[in-house]
């Protein structure tokens, strides 16, 4: 079962990758047609990001009293409506509200997966579901770039973006008639075994949070701060992928609109790998060692260290190949370290995963949000896309230091386990 209900998961992962990417490579045109600057587009991103952000926490609730499935279901409907509906604005603000109400709908994907997850998958497998949904962001994510690279002429973007939001509809259709509720049904034999902690679930199918979350020991914990702080960084400089990157090869690499659209997807393929490899050996680590600190935490700070290492070598590039190779490296290592964010995550939350996860993934969309519009506050000052590549750089930095303080060790709330 639980399989199944990840091959269901991952599918609506690429979707919404796929749907969230769209604007990337049109954004010239956009820009172009609807009389917007680089700034003005940079705005665009950060509503849906600052939607996406906002509404973690109460898409986390939704997500509490509905159950994982309902909610799902609702807001694929709900994002892919909106999707469609974008197509229509003709206008900066019109854009804006309909593409920050489509990162609202959004909100809930990753809330409503982690809890699915967690109730339905040991420990020791926790790791490699989250690497498969990382996987599946940058494989919608680069599927998009590549696609939309290819149909941008055949057709308008706005064509584009009512043809990207049928799948959404159909996954949401099916979801409903072949999955069972993941909170209903019984977790499998072997990840109840009383004898090995590593083998059972984050929390049980069963359980049940007990009152109101104690959000004042949420906010204050110091090891969930780090955990939010790492995501506001790493999650920040991976928007990079979904915005501008196209934009940055066209301008500073001389790369025509289709092929930005190839070169873009080349990170995010590499990002696929980090994601599904990360998973993978973190959980190999943590059946073999028993140590969520190497698992987790050690590996996490490895990999964010390298990608500020080598995205700082991509600022020196002199061609578009030997950037994308570099920048491919640095995703890889990205992706791989998400991987133990969402695992911390749900290892820390217990019978409150939604909540938890949701506030570190709230964290991550405002750095995400904050990036995109700060790369076109400083492209529209300065005329230099270069700028884009050293902050990218000095957030993985800047994740890798705080991976380096936070101890993955325990669960948040005392009444949990």
């Amino acid at each position: 079962m639980r399989f199944n209900l990840l091959s269901f998961l991952c599918a609506a992962t690429v979707i919404a990758y796929l749907q969230r990417s769209a604007l990337g490579v049109p954004s010239k045109q956009i820009e172009a047609e609807l009389g917007l600057s680089s700034q003005d587009m940079g705005l665009v991103w950060l509503a849906w990001y600052a939607g996406y952000a906002l509404f973690q926490i109460p898409a986390g609730v939704v997500a509490e009293r509905a159950g994982s499935k309902p909610a799902l279901i609702g807001f694929a409907v709900l994002w892919s409506v909106l999707t469609a509906a974008t197509g229509a604005a003709s206008s900066f603000t019109g854009l804006w509200a309909l593409w920050g109400l489509m990162g609202v709908a959004q909100a809930g994907i990753f809330v409503c997966a982690a809890k699915a997850i967690s109730v339905t998958f040991p420990k020791t497998e926790q790791a490699f579901a989250s690497g498969a949904l990382a996987c599946c962001m940058a494989g919608g994510a680069a599927l998009s770039q590549y696609v939309t690279g290819k149909l941008l002429g055949p057709l308008t973007w706005q064509e584009i973006l009512l043809v990207y939001a049928a799948p959404g509809v159909v996954w949401a259709v099916v979801f409903a008639l072949v999955v069972p509720h993941p909170e209903k049904a019984s977790p499998a034999p072997e990840q109840t075994s009383p004898d090995d902690w590593a083998f059972v679930p984050a929390v049980s199918a069963s359980a049940t949070a007990g009152g109101p979350v104690p959000w004042s020991r949420l906010l204050t914990d110091r090891n969930m701060i780090l955990l939010c702080s790492q995501q506001f960084m790493r999650a920040g400089a991976v928007a990079l992928f979904f915005t501008w990157f196209p934009r940055y090869l066209q301008e500073t690499k001389g790369v025509s609109v289709a092929g930005s659209g190839s070169l873009a997807a080349w990170p995010l393929v590499a990002g696929m790998l980090g994601g599904l490899l990360g998973g993978t050996v973190s959980d190999l680590l943590l059946r073999w060692t028993r140590n969520p600190r190497l698992s987790r935490q050690g590996l996490a700070a490895c990999m964010t260290t390298v990608c500020a290492g080598v995205s700082l070598a991509a600022f020196y590039a002199a061609d578009a190949g030997t950037a994308v190779l570099l920048i491919s490296v640095a995703a890889f290592c990205g992706y791989a370290s998400g991987v133990s964010a969402y695992a911390t995550a749900m290892s820390m939350g217990g019978t409150r995963v939604a909540p938890v996860f949701a506030t570190m993934n709230m964290s991550g969309n405002i750095g995400a949000g904050l990036f995109p519009y700060a790369v076109g506050l400083l492209v529209t000052g300065s005329g230099n896309w270069n700028f884009a590549i050293l902050l990218f750089a000095g957030l993985f930095a800047g994740s890798a230091v705080c991976w380096a303080f936070l101890n993955p060790k325990g669960t948040l709330f005392e009444e949990v386990q």
